[in-house]
């Protein structure tokens, strides 16, 4: 299993905080691989909210005891106190990325972006800014660099504007991403403090150097040698 998460000041707790409009808790994703699930379950729910995005395959989630399957494209919302059971398999190869946040603004900034807080499921489709802004949500928080508050929040906002625009244009609209890319972008992500060559790595999957770089580029709108930067 791939796990990789960050947490506000390095603290597992949830938290209410009202000081400022938003504030993200924490942020991570998971991947399964070879563990055949991964259930969750939070009987009294949480004191923040939640929203989980399925980047890839599907998950299951139970709303008031019902089972609804979520598939890839789509978010879901859990508001403060909820129950939370959601279950992830192997063989649906779900790849979710997850959120916690709170602030004195938050119903406002999601019913602004079209969220609505009476839904669980809403359509985002599949984008490339979404994983890469997650991961720099996750990379932020656990680096901790001067001023990462207030980033990992407005990163966040960009996201939920970026669902918006995906709610406007409909659920016909979608951007396909070649599997080579994705896979690329996996393992980039798990092997970052590994010495990487791309032109090797383009060799062993049998693809020019040329097209490998050309379409990373134009689907992540940041060529390769950056993104491993």
């Amino acid at each position: 299993m791939y796990f990789n998460s960050g947490y506000l000041n390095n603290s597992r707790l949830d938290f209410k905080d009202y000081t400022k409009p938003l504030v993200v808790g924490s942020c991570g994703t998971y991947r399964l691989k070879k563990r055949p699930m991964l259930p969750t379950y939070w009987k009294k729910g949480r004191r923040d909210y939640q929203i989980l995005y399925v980047a890839s395959g599907k998950a299951h989630f139970w709303f008031n005891g019902i089972e609804e399957i979520v598939d890839s494209g789509h978010m879901v919302l859990y508001k403060p106190k909820e129950v939370q059971k959601y279950v992830y398999y192997v063989e649906d190869h779900p790849e979710v990325f997850w959120i916690h946040f709170t602030g004195y603004d938050v119903k406002n900034i999601l019913e602004y972006h079209g969220i609505s807080l009476n839904q669980h499921v809403f359509y985002s489709g599949t984008l490339p800014e979404y994983k890469m802004s997650f991961r720099k949500i996750i990379r932020e928080l656990q680096q901790c660099e001067y001023g990462y508050e207030d980033y990992i929040a407005s990163s966040f906002n960009n996201i939920l504007l970026l669902v918006s625009r995906q709610q406007q244009n409909g659920e016909n609209y979608t951007v396909t991403i070649p599997e080579e890319i994705e896979m690329a972008v996996s393992y980039f992500n798990e092997n970052y403090n590994t010495k990487i060559s791309v032109a090797q790595y383009a060799e062993s999957l049998h693809i020019s150097t040329n097209w490998f770089i050309r379409n990373f580029k134009q689907h992540m709108k940041i060529s390769p040698a950056q993104y491993l930067l």
